[in-house]
């Protein structure tokens, strides 16, 4: 069975959340604390939201610097998946295993809501278990969830298929060309805004009259990983 680390750095808020996604997927969540120097034989990684060191600095820029991420950046550039949500995302930015960076929302407010996003590229190892153009429902809550780049980048995010989610209904932070979740370019490092771990067991998460399991659109993305990981296996 494959082992997926969650990370917990001090004021990390979902990484029982995001264990349990890995458990409701088929998966073995393994705890790495932000001290950790090694992965402890895990097959992906997951960065999960919260406030690392309480945002104090910069979203993500202290945990950065943590032991465990010498061994994140390692193994992530030799092919590991790795997903960063939210606080996650940010990190995985600060430590420039993604481009661009997460800045205070347009309204300077922070926002709590069930988000709806367009599933855009389906080429990723977090992504494999939906379709293209997909619409799914994930909760999402953020103060700093805007993603800012030099045009340069944007264009090559864009050029590239590396913009995984976008933002649908409403772009709720401001982010460029509404983009929710970025790739690196081998598709095995992924980041997103949104909360994919609060919507993975039906009754649970984001519910629909439309669709009868809304709530667990998010589950997908821990599904995608393990199957991806078969697959290399």
């Amino acid at each position: 069975m494959s082992r997926i680390a969650v990370v917990t750095f001090p004021g990390t808020l979902d990484d029982q959340d995001a264990a349990r996604a890995v458990r409701l997927a088929g998966g073995t969540p393994v705890s790495l604390w932000h001290k950790d120097h090694s992965l402890k034989d895990a097959d992906a990684v997951i960065l999960p939201g919260g406030f690392s060191y309480g945002d104090y600095l910069r979203c993500g820029a202290i945990a950065r610097f943590a032991p465990v991420m010498d061994e994140v950046v390692a193994a992530a550039k030799a092919g590991m998946p790795v997903l960063g949500i939210c606080n996650g995302f940010q990190v995985l930015c600060e430590a420039h295993l993604l481009p661009g960076a997460l800045v205070c929302n347009h309204h300077q407010k922070f926002i709590c809501r069930d988000q709806e996003l367009e599933v855009v590229n389906t080429d990723t190892a977090w992504t494999g278990k939906y379709q293209q153009g997909q619409r799914i429902t994930v909760p999402l809550k953020n103060g700093e969830g805007c993603f800012v780049a030099d045009a340069e980048t944007v264009r090559q995010l864009e050029d590239e298929g590396r913009v995984v989610f976008r933002y649908r209904g409403l772009n709720p932070n401001g982010s460029v060309n509404d983009i929710a979740g970025i790739c690196n370019e081998g598709g095995n490092v992924v980041g997103l805004m949104p909360h994919p771990e609060h919507a993975v067991e039906d009754g649970f998460g984001p519910q629909s009259r439309e669709r009868s399991h809304a709530g667990v659109d998010g589950l997908g993305m821990f599904t995608s990983v393990l199957e991806f990981l078969m697959g290399t296996a």
